[in-house]
C-alpha cells in the first residue's frame, strides 16, 4: 500500500545539481548564492527587497524586530496558527494579542482584530492560513489608524495572490517559510519581503548578529578594512549558500507547483461537495493551497483521523489553537471558549495530503476512503 503524507517535498536532479555545484565551489555560506536567491525571489514577487533567514520563525522574529517591537508592545494575530507567530513577539519582550478567525476564510477576522487595538499595538500580523490570502487591505487600514505596521505571516502562502498582486508585496513586511512541506523548500529557511529600504536594512542587521561591515553605516571611524560594528542585539539567522542554491532551483518550479496544488484542491472539492457532514476549505482565485483543511463532524474527527492512518493516509491537524497551549494558558490566563470560532475549526479539521507529487489516483483514493469511513460512522 502506497503511504500518503499530508505534505512532502519534491526534489529533482536539477535541484541536486544546484546544491552539488555549491558544495564543489568556494562558498558554503555568506557567498553569492544567497544574494542570487534573494534577488530572484524579490523579482518573482515584484518587491524591492527580499531578506533571507535560517527558517520561517527567524523571519517572523526579524520582521517584528524591524517593526520596532519592544518590551510591552502588542502584536495582534490569530490563534489559528503555528506557535512561531506568537512566540516571535515574546522573544522581543512583546505580547501576542489574539483575535478570533473569520470562518469564511479561516484567517484573522479584521473586525475582531479592530476590537483588540490598544495604545501598545505595534504590529498586526494576519496569517494567510493554508494559502488563503488574508484581507490585507483591511489590516493595512487598521494599522494606519493606530500607527502600527502589518507583518503578514505568509508562511503558508507563497504563490498566492490578491488580484494582480502577489502575496508578499502589499504588507509592510511579509514572512515566508521554506520548510519541506511548503510550496518550495530550502531544507530549512525563510524570507521577509518589503518595499522599505529602512526595514530591509533592519532585517539584514538583525539576521547577522546586529553587525555591519559598511563604513558608511558605522558610528565611528573604521580601524581598517577588517573593522565591523555591532549596533543592535541581533542573531545568527543567516541562510547558507547550500540552502539558497536549493531555494533558487526550486523557485523556478514554483508556478508549476502551485498549479498542481490548485488542481488537487479542485479535484478534492468536486469529490467532497456532495458528502454530508463535510465542509471543504474556503475558495479563492488567489489561494495557493499549502494545506487542504477539510472539516468533519467534531464528534467523529478523532476516529476518522485514526482510520485514515490505518489505511496508509497520514493526515495532520492544523492547529491546536495557540492560546490553549499550556505555556499560553499559564502565562496569560487563556481558557477554552476565549476564541470559539478558532476552537470550533480546530475540533473539526484534518489536513489531507496536498503536495506536488500526488496523482489524481491518489486523490481519488483519499476521497473514496473518507466516503467509506463516513458511511461506516453513520
Amino acid at each position: 500500500m502506497k503511504k500518503l503524507s499530508y505534505g512532502h517535498q519534491y526534489i529533482d536532479e536539477e535541484d541536486i545539481d544546484a546544491v552539488a555545484a555549491v558544495l564543489r565551489g568556494d562558498w558554503l555560506t555568506q557567498g553569492p548564492a544567497v544574494e542570487a536567491f534573494e534577488k530572484a525571489f524579490a523579482e518573482y514577487l515584484g518587491v524591492y527587497h527580499a531578506v533571507s533567514f535560517a527558517n520561517g520563525t527567524a523571519a517572523l522574529h526579524g520582521a517584528y524586530f524591524a517593526a520596532g517591537v519592544e518590551e510591552g508592545d502588542e502584536v495582534i494575530t490569530s490563534p489559528m496558527t503555528f506557535a512561531a507567530t506568537g512566540n516571535a513577539a515574546l522573544y522581543l519582550g512583546g505580547k501576542p494579542v489574539f483575535a478570533d478567525i473569520d470562518p469564511g476564510t479561516i484567517c484573522l477576522d479584521p473586525a475582531e482584530a479592530e476590537k483588540k487595538i490598544s495604545p501598545r499595538t505595534k504590529v498586526i500580523a494576519p496569517v494567510s492560513f493554508a494559502g488563503y490570502p488574508a484581507d490585507i487591505e483591511s489590516f493595512l487600514s487598521l494599522a494606519r489608524s493606530c500607527g502600527a505596521l502589518v507583518v503578514e505571516d505568509a508562511c503558508h502562502a507563497l504563490g498566492a495572490s490578491r488580484g494582480n498582486s502577489s502575496v508578499g508585496k502589499e504588507a509592510d513586511m511579509t514572512a515566508f517559510s521554506f520548510h519541506p512541506v511548503k510550496h518550495i523548500t530550502t531544507g530549512e529557511g525563510g524570507m521577509v519581503t518589503t518595499d522599505s529600504p529602512r526595514l530591509a536594512e533592519r532585517l539584514r542587521l538583525f539576521r547577522t548578529h546586529g553587525i555591519t561591515k559598511d563604513p558608511e553605516k558605522m558610528t565611528g571611524t573604521p580601524h581598517g578594512p577588517w573593522y565591523n560594528e555591532m549596533q543592535v542585539l541581533g542573531y545568527n539567522y543567516r541562510l547558507s549558500d547550500i540552502h539558497a542554491a536549493l531555494g533558487l532551483s526550486q523557485l523556478s518550479k514554483l508556478d508549476n507547483f502551485v498549479r498542481r496544488r490548485k488542481a488537487i484542491a479542485a479535484l478534492y472539492d468536486s469529490l467532497f461537495g456532495d458528502v454530508p457532514g463535510l465542509t471543504v476549505p474556503p475558495q479563492s482565485d488567489g489561494h495557493s493551497y499549502h494545506l487542504y483543511p477539510l472539516q468533519f463532524p467534531a464528534a467523529e474527527r478523532g476516529a476518522i483521523f485514526a482510520r485514515l492512518g490505518e489505511e496508509g493516509i497520514a493526515g495532520m491537524v492544523h492547529y491546536p489553537p495557540l492560546h490553549l497551549h499550556p505555556y499560553y494558558r499559564e502565562r496569560f490566563g487563556f481558557k477554552e471558549g476565549d476564541f470559539p470560532l478558532a476552537e470550533e475549526f480546530y475540533g473539526r479539521e484534518i489536513s489531507l495530503p496536498m503536495y506536488f507529487g500526488l496523482t489524481d489516483e491518489d486523490i481519488r483514493r483519499v476521497a473514496e476512503t473518507i466516503r467509506q469511513i463516513m458511511e461506516r460512522e453513520d
